[in-house]
Parts: structure tokens; sequence; C-alpha cells
């Protein structure tokens, strides 16, 4: 990375995300922005907040996990990923024993594995028999 790469001291915050990699899209980092996901400083941050040089950044992951960063520089344009992940240092603390197992086992609560339409007319009448003997 030579002092070219690295642009003017800030940059938009859904930018830098993009060009650091730790989203895939602009628009994945914009998402995130704007549904709360990303602090800067411990305060929830859109778009277009310019971040800079020792900027602390927290990003919600899923399965309940945080990403916390700590910016080192600011570029505006794609670099190369090993270029890219000197633009920040990565200060999330390791998991816990806790955390380690919750994930190896599937983590949160599971998601059926059934359709999302509705029953058709074998299930509904499955469904009504069923309604009647608990009544019963």
């Amino acid at each position: 990375m030579t002092p070219d790469d690295v642009s003017p001291d800030r940059v938009r915050l859904d930018v830098w995300l993009d060009v650091a990699c730790l989203f895939k899209t602009r628009s994945e980092a914009q998402r995130a922005c704007r549904n709360g996901k990303v602090e800067v400083n411990v305060q929830r941050a859109k778009p277009h907040r310019t971040v800079e040089a020792g900027d602390r950044l927290s990003i919600s992951r899923p399965q309940g996990r945080t990403q916390r960063v700590v910016i080192l520089a600011t570029a505006a344009q794609h670099l190369p990923k090993l270029a890219a992940r000197m633009l920040y240092e990565d200060v999330t603390p390791p998991p816990t024993p806790e955390e380690v197992e919750f994930r190896r086992m599937g983590g949160g609560p599971s998601r059926g594995t059934g359709s999302t339409s509705a029953p058709d007319k074998r299930q509904r009448r499955e469904l009504q028999r069923l309604k009647r003997l608990q009544g019963a």
C-alpha cells in the first residue's frame, strides 16, 4: 500500500466498509448502516457519515456476533484484499467457550424446514382432525 493508494483523511462510512472488504458490496454496507448494525465511536451511524483514522467501529454480525475494528487508514478506491486489510485493526475479543459451543450446536432458534405456503387439502384435513382430537 503506497501513500497514493490512501486517499483523503475523511471518507464516507459505506465506501470505507466496502473498500476495507468488511462487506461484499457498498449497497450491503449501506443497508447495514441504515438498519443500525454499524456504530462509529459508540454512536449509530448512517451511510453518509464520514470516518477517519482512529475511529472505532462496531459491526453487528449474524448470530449475535459483534465485530470491533479500529480504522488505521482511509481509502476511497478499491485495493487488493491484502492491502484492504491493512486499513483496519480487528480488536474483536475472542469468543468465550460458551459462545463457541453455542455456534457449534447450531446457535439460536432453528428455522422450520417446512414450506411457507398455505397447507394443501391433505394437510388442512390433518390439522382439522388434530384440532377435533384436542377439543374432545
